[in-house]
């Protein structure tokens, strides 16, 4: 749901560069989808994951990434609130500008907190979401690395549909078949 209202904004963003609304409006609206993307998504995606979890050293893993996102998505939304963003088509794609949140380090660390927990997750169902979105991910770096924030949103909002279509079959976890490990039979004890 969250996606699809992110994707939302992003289409009043396109009204405003076509004139449609003005430009008070997609500013706001510019705002609203760089703050959910940046400031808010690195710490959002990884909670939500932990919480799925049972204790264990996978939460406990995830926790700290939750961590390393809740850093990443603070310093973005300092940028986005203190700084000046501009934004412009190219290739008839959205790119989104700031001094602040462009830097590697906090994409890195961005990147590590929302895909690592997806891939640390003992569902196979949220696993397959990280792997397809880390998939994405380099696909868009490649392709369209100036319009990386737009594309790579709405390539996850449309990946996201994985994740409705397990729970709304109502399924939820129960038959997202966690990882379990067998002991071996030459193991001792």
């Amino acid at each position: 749901m969250l996606f699809a209202l992110h994707q939302f904004t992003e289409g009043l963003v396109w009204l405003g560069l076509q004139g449609r609304i003005g430009p008070i409006g997609r500013d706001h609206a510019a705002f609203l989808f760089t703050m959910y993307a940046q400031g808010l998504l690195p710490f959002l995606m990884p909670l939500a994951v932990t919480l799925l979890e049972p204790a264990g050293w996978r939460r406990n893993v995830m926790i700290g990434l939750t961590a390393i996102g809740g850093v990443a998505a603070a310093w973005d939304a300092y940028g986005l609130m203190f700084l000046p963003s501009r934004l412009f088509v190219d290739h008839n794609s959205i790119a989104y500008r700031n001094v602040m949140t462009g830097s590697l380090p906090i994409s890195l660390m961005y990147i590590l907190a929302t895909c690592g927990a997806l891939l640390l997750s003992r569902y196979r169902v949220v696993r397959l979401y990280g792997v397809v979105n880390v998939i994405a991910l380099t696909i868009v770096q490649i392709i369209k690395a100036e319009t990386f924030a737009s594309v790579w949103c709405f390539y996850a909002a449309l990946m996201s549909t994985m994740l409705y279509w397990q729970f709304s079959r109502g399924a939820g976890l129960n038959e997202a078949a966690p990882i379990t490990w067998r002991r071996s039979r030459f193991a001792r004890g």
